[in-house]
């Protein structure tokens, strides 16, 4: 709506040309009536009293028009040029000598003209007035709505102001209402195009913002944050489309697929910005996406299970390496040209197999016995499959080899975790045995590689492990046992009771280690009874090779020399030992011996003390025991019950010590004579 031009004090009225017109027109007017007069005797001119009055009061008032405003005595110098002006007029009138009557007829026409004049300047200046009261109606109605739409409190008019005033600052306010107007409209529709295309990208439904209202700032903020969400939208769907479609394009590739519906055609060879970014077509993508994943997982199973198939087909059937070289490429990837190839491969290895069954069938039960094996099968449960030992190789044959080692496969691989934990447990409890075996082996003290703390604390180790690992099988076997509703069984026995056989066996192996140690403790402490005790003190080692100033100890040590097989705990027992000589002169070794004895020559005398003492530690050095010292004069009989403890460490240790005790038995039957030489053989 054009609003209208606003008016100033000091600008001239529009109407003021068309005044001047009429005035001049009137002037003319005026000017052919004088000439009229002139003609006939025209009445004198006759002011009015009321113009009289208004030009005796504009003529006598100039004191008060130096106090009025300039409007003011703008209108008294007009008065006073109108009475100038009739003055002239008169005095034209008198020199032209017009009557009175005339004077008054124009006089009149004067009065009329002014007073017309007047009249249409007063409309015209009431025509402004109301339209000054009508456009400041006008603005305020129209701020009023503009408050309204841009949801602003309401305008307060100044009061006490002219209406120019009241209007220019109406209308000032309602311009700039109509400005921020103009930019929130101007934003909404830069907002609402934006919008428009998001919605276009990506399928939305739009903000729901009416494009002809005005919105207020926190509608323009919150339709701004909209668009701001909805871009970020935009850019994730972007990637996650570019993302799509680069692994949709990749699987394509390798699945060798072609494009075949228009949604697969946009995807693929339209363009990335045209293409529509809805929750459906991301969804779409998706499942496109799992589709050729699925076929893809489809053709490397398929793949594999080829590539398993030909393997076992060529060890079956022995096929050469420089054949299967050349089928090498097919064998690592899955493509659909690979797929082909190995199957038809498959096939080829299939008829083949048809013309050789005796060796593959042989080489199925290869296969078979080793699945046995692992699955811990019973003789029972072999015998079951009586094809195994069938001779009629024939095709029915072979396919039953196969159900069965597949059957063998399936079931080894549903119950993995279980063989292997009863396979783990074997492995361990091997180990186990064999650290107990070395914890009791003399010679383990010679290593001087370290390991003896580690065997020592793998052996700690795995005696905690084990019986953890049997708790946790003993869970495994019983869930399987509840979902199977059969016991499982380990070579036709069950686990744990034969992990029990196991630790009992062990245990009974122990005692039996323990009762031989105790029986050597017995052997050694009879020994020790009836030949005297070798007090072992912590005496410096003297070296083996050392000679001594003394001829008589030279001829001694050559005497009762140590042969090489002697072992090293007799050396220290020899040369580490204290001996305790016994105060009183023990009798010969076959003083107990029968009549059989007595009728050797030379057995009844007991030989020379000095001599005698010399053959004690000659036969202690030579059978591996240490010097004797403190014998008794009574014989021990063999019989005797021991209950001492034993310090054997070995079973070794005890058949060596048993069987130096029979030599000693030996020697008192058939005493040895005492000469080097005899000594040394022996």
């Amino acid at each position: 709506m054009k609003l209208p031009r606003q008016l100033d004090a000091t600008q001239r009225s529009p109407h003021r040309r068309p005044i001047r017109a009429q005035s001049a027109r009137i002037l003319n007017r005026v000017t052919e009536q004088t000439a009229a007069d002139r003609e006939g005797d025209a009445p004198r001119l006759v002011a009015s009293d009321s113009f009289s009055t208004s030009l005796l009061f504009f003529k006598n008032g100039d004191d008060a028009i130096l106090t009025m405003r300039k409007s003011e005595v703008l209108a008294a110098e007009a008065v006073s040029c109108l009475n100038k002006a009739l003055c002239h007029l008169k005095d034209i009138w008198e020199e032209i000598g017009i009557p009175e009557d005339q004077r008054l007829q124009r006089t009149n026409v004067v009065k009329n003209h002014i007073k017309g004049l007047l009249e249409m300047m007063i409309k015209e200046e009431e025509s402004l007035k109301k339209r000054l009261v009508s456009s400041i109606q006008m603005c305020r109605t129209e701020m009023e709505q503009l408050c309204l739409d841009l949801q602003l409190p309401m305008f307060e008019e100044e009061r006490g102001v002219t209406m120019l005033q009241q209007e220019k600052n109406i209308r000032t306010q309602t311009e700039a209402l109509m400005k921020e107007k103009t930019r929130r409209m101007q934003q909404l529709k830069v907002l609402l195009e934006q919008e428009q295309d998001l919605c276009d990208i990506l399928c939305s439904v739009p903000y729901g913002i009416a494009p002809d209202s005005v919105p207020s700032p926190e509608q323009l903020e919150d339709f701004c944050q909209h668009i701001a969400n909805q871009s970020t939208e935009k850019a994730k769907r972007y990637a996650e489309f570019t993302d799509l479609k680069r692994q949709i394009t990749s699987y394509m590739d390798e699945l060798d697929h072609v494009p075949e519906t228009s949604f697969e055609k946009d995807v693929v060879c339209e363009d990335e910005d045209s293409f529509c970014l809805s929750r459906d077509n991301i969804t779409a993508l998706k499942l496109l996406l799992c589709q050729l994943e699925e076929r893809k997982a489809d053709n490397e199973a398929l793949c594999e299970s080829h590539r398993e198939k030909i393997q076992q087909l060529w060890e079956r059937l022995q096929v050469p390496q420089e054949e299967r070289g050349a089928f090498n490429e097919h064998m690592v990837a899955s493509r659909k040209r690979n797929l082909e190839a190995l199957h038809a491969e498959v096939q080829r290895l299939e008829e083949l197999k048809l013309l050789n069954i005796r060796n593959v069938t042989d080489a199925i039960r290869s296969e078979i016995a080793a699945l046995w094996e692992k699955c811990f099968f019973s003789a029972e449960q072999r015998q079951a499959f009586a094809a195994y030992h069938s001779e009629d190789f024939t095709e029915e044959l072979l396919s039953r080899h196969d159900a069965e080692i597949q059957r063998l496969k399936q079931h080894h691989e549903d119950h993995k975790e279980l063989f292997d934990g009863v396979h783990h447990w074997e492995e361990s409890w091997r180990l186990f045995q064999e650290l107990e075996k070395k914890a009791t082996d003399p010679t383990r003290f010679t290593n001087r590689g370290g390991n003896l703390l580690k065997e020592e604390k793998q052996r700690s180790e795995l005696h905690k492990s084990l019986p953890k690992l049997e708790k946790k099988l003993k869970a495994q076997i019983d869930a399987w046992e509840g979902d199977q509703g059969r016991e499982f069984l380990v070579n036709g026995q069950k686990f744990l009771q034969y992990v029990e056989e196991q630790w009992e066996l062990h245990r009974i192996e122990k005692e039996k280690e323990k009762l031989e140690r105790q029986l050597k403790k017995s052997k050694q402490t009879e020994e020790d009874m009836l030949y005297g005790t070798a007090v072992r003190t912590p005496t410096k080692r003297r070296f083996l090779g050392t000679t001594t100033p003394n001829s008589k100890s030279r001829k001694f040590n050559a005497t009762s020399s140590i042969s090489s097989a002697t072992s090293n705990s007799t050396m220290r027992s020899v040369y580490g030992g204290t001996v305790c000589r016994s105060p009183v002169p023990r009798p010969p070794l076959s003083a107990n011996k029968g009549p059989a004895a007595s009728g050797t020559p030379g057995v009844g005398k007991p030989p020379h003390p000095r001599l005698q003492g010399c053959n004690k530690e000659n036969e202690a050095q030579s059978k591996g025991t240490p010097p004797l010292s403190g014998a008794l004069l009574t014989p021990a009989s063999p019989q005797r019950n021991f209950s001492i403890a034993s310090v054997a460490s070995t079973y070794s240790e005890f058949v060596r010590d048993l069987v130096n005790i029979e030599s000693v038995q030996s020697s008192e039957t058939c005493p040895r004579p005492l000469t080097p030489r005899s000594s040394t053989t022996s």
